[in-house]
């Protein structure tokens, strides 16, 4: 590569100038970078290490909130007894019940109003009214309608993943370039493969963000749902723990719900690298 002997004002550039700002250049691509899995386990590992230390040294009272080390130390004794893993199968299978049925509702209505005009009239008005209604709000009228058994439960999460796994398909169809779907009519395209090779496509990288905002919608529900009469379960395990004031026993559970949470998110996203591997991203700076 040959440098222009001339600065863009006209200025004769300085050789000595371009040789240093060369080596400055060399160097910084030859400087080690820290990996990026350090940056992301230093915030969680720094206020771990803070909460031990208020602990420690008393400014935390242990009544008010359990230290790591009785915590770490109570979920031990959980995990030999056996109630973590009964707790943490359960409350899965309420959630990935839930995820089904929401899953199947949300896809059905949103492919429904999104690809015809007769769908949205017939479905987006309602869906719009109900999204906005507080799905927490609804415990009561599950009980009364469905019991205290496991129906209300699935049926809370369901309502949880559905609205916003709505919206996001619904969005992603009707946003979907109309150049290319005319290029597919142009092309000989019929509707059938229209929808299958260009909407579909187009729409899911809205449907995936979907899916991880519904995730974490399911685990939040299930919370609320865990305390409707229910004999097992993280949220169980968590109200037993509140009425006899155990909080290592209650940020346990809250460490579960986090984990359980942190597995479906890492889940949804290896899903996008694979089906939007054709999709180039820009993936921060």
């Amino acid at each position: 590569m040959t440098l222009p002997d001339h600065a863009p004002n006209g200025a004769r550039a300085d050789p000595d100038a371009i040789a240093v700002t060369n080596v400055r250049n060399s160097k910084a691509r030859n400087r080690p970078r820290i990996p990026r899995w350090l940056f992301k386990t230093f915030s969680p590992v720094g206020l771990i290490v803070l909460w031990q230390v208020l602990s420690g040294t008393g400014l935390l009272d242990e009544d008010t909130l359990a230290s790591p080390a009785t915590v770490l130390a109570t979920a031990g004794e959980l995990w030999e007894e056996g109630r973590i893993q009964s707790a943490v199968l359960t409350s899965v299978q309420r959630v990935g019940a839930g995820l089904v049925c929401g899953l199947v509702a949300a896809v059905v209505l949103a492919t429904l109003s999104g690809l015809f005009r007769r769908g949205e009239d017939l479905i987006d008005a309602p869906m719009q009214m109900l999204r906005t209604v507080p799905v927490i709000g609804l415990i009561p009228l599950l009980i009364i309608w469905f019991g205290i058994g496991e129906e209300p439960k699935i049926i809370l999460i369901a309502l949880a993943v559905t609205f916003p796994l709505y919206m996001n398909i619904y969005g992603g169809i009707r946003n979907v370039d109309a150049g290319l779907v005319e290029a597919s009519r142009t092309l000989g395209l019929g509707r059938f493969a229209q929808v299958r090779h260009v909407i579909l496509p187009a729409a899911m990288p809205n449907a995936l963000v979907g899916l991880r905002y519904s995730l974490g919608s399911a685990w939040l529900a299930l919370v609320f749902g865990e305390t409707i009469n229910a004999t097992a379960g993280i949220g169980y395990e968590m109200n037993m723990a509140r009425e006899f004031f155990q909080t290592d026993v209650i940020v346990v559970c809250l460490v579960l719900y986090a984990l359980l949470g942190l597995v479906a998110d890492f889940i949804v996203r290896l899903l996008e690298r694979t089906v939007l591997a054709w999709r180039p991203a820009f993936r921060g700076a």
